[in-house]
């Protein structure tokens, strides 16, 4: 197992993140096959282990403890996560971090996070009446976190004012990085800001929930043919690995298989050559669909409604790719008049566009999508409404 530095600690390379665990037919979780995963990681070298409060709608924090408990709890690191990004009526900080102690069936935790801090929930998190910065650091003081950090989706321009906000109490950043949002999410640029603060990266979605792992029949064929003995995602993987700043690889294993495949790739073969590096960005862009903007900015001048057009055909070809709720949860935190159904369709934009797209039927698409798909606010009050439950049958 390959191993780095992060915090002054010594973490495996590879992680066991516990948000896609594997389910038996009724859906609940299949916990034999996770203590299996659990004991395959731990006798290959894997020593950190991420949760979070909604995974599994409350059940990963104690599945995860469950596996864990048979060893000692110095062998291991375990992450958790506060859930400043859920919509809730009462953010109880000291009432969910004793629930996730017991559910883990730990006194401490050695990383832990604030969850999904971005443009949706930031209004959450530095509202003083919650004290949420400020308990966690409290926490952090007694021993019952050893390191304090955050996950966000935030777009770049964002994250530095997130970081100074939250200022030294930050020792590390959990981000969505991979070869595909290297430019679509703009994580090389979050990867330099953090690098520049000398901030360790824990990287999440690094096959990007599984997209990644099968690029089609063609694409597959033409990695295949360059490294016949590996799989897909071992590439994804591989690219990941050659970036400096990344401490941690988190992934999401639903299955022992992919448990064997992603120790196996963490735990020898060859680095990517500079010419298999520029192949996977070449496919990622070959799996680019939307609207070829260029972010000239042509088309703002003379847009009556004032809307960053360019952002929002990013964020529209974000969609496009794969549905997911980054998307949706970043148009939510955008004023009423600055989303796509603002869009009045008068075409001035169009008229001066010098990539000839078609901007206002763009909008009408996105905001259709919008309005069709998976919207964040309801996503988080089910998870919520689950978690009551969940509290309600323990009480």
């Amino acid at each position: 197992m390959k191993y780095n530095s992060a915090c002054g600690k010594k973490v495996s390379a590879l992680a066991f993140g516990t948000m896609r665990l594997p389910l038996l037919e009724d859906g609940s979780i299949d916990q034999e096959q996770v203590q299996k995963m659990t004991d395959y990681a731990i006798a290959n070298g894997i020593n950190y282990f991420d949760t979070a409060y909604p995974y599994h709608n409350g059940l990963s924090e104690l599945s995860i403890g469950k596996a864990l408990a048979k060893y000692p709890r110095e062998s291991y690191f375990l992450a958790d996560k506060f859930p400043g990004h859920q919509h809730m009526k009462k953010y109880d900080c000291e009432g969910i971090f004793n629930e996730q102690l017991e559910k883990c069936g730990t006194d401490y935790f050695d990383f832990y996070l604030y969850h999904n801090v971005c443009e949706n929930s930031f209004d959450t998190y530095t509202n003083e009446a919650y004290g949420i910065k400020e308990y966690f650091i409290e926490q952090k003081k007694q021993g019952k976190i050893r390191h304090l950090g955050l996950s966000t989706h935030a777009k770049a321009e964002n994250l530095e004012k997130m970081l100074d906000y939250f200022g030294d109490c930050i020792e590390f950043v959990q981000i969505q990085l991979n070869y595909m949002d290297w430019d679509l999410q703009e994580a090389k640029k979050k990867v330099q800001i953090l690098g520049e603060r000398g901030l360790p990266i824990i990287v999440m979605e690094p096959v990007r929930g599984g997209k990644l792992a099968d690029l089609g029949e063609e694409r597959n064929a033409v990695l295949k043919a360059m490294r016949p003995d590996e799989t897909i995602a071992s590439w994804a993987f591989r690219w990941l690995q050659e970036i400096p700043e990344v401490a941690i690889v988190l992934s999401g294993m639903s299955n022992f298989d992919q448990m064997k495949d992603n120790v196996a790739t963490f735990s020898g073969g060859t680095p990517l050559s500079k010419e298999e590096q520029a192949k996977l960005i070449e496919i990622a862009d070959s799996m680019k669909v939307g609207a070829p903007c260029t972010a000239c900015r042509y088309c703002c001048e003379g847009c009556p409604m004032e809307l960053d057009i360019p952002m929002l055909i990013a964020s529209y070809n974000d969609m496009k790719f794969q549905t997911g709720f980054t998307v949706p949860m970043q148009m939510d935190a955008l004023p009423q008049d600055k989303r796509p159904e603002s869009c009045i369709g008068c075409g001035a934009c169009a008229a001066v566009c010098p990539q000839q797209i078609d901007i206002p039927a763009v909008m009408k698409e996105f905001s259709e999508m919008l309005e069709n798909g998976p919207h964040w606010a309801e996503l988080c009050r089910q998870r919520e409404e689950a978690a009551e439950k969940l509290r309600k049958g323990k009480a």
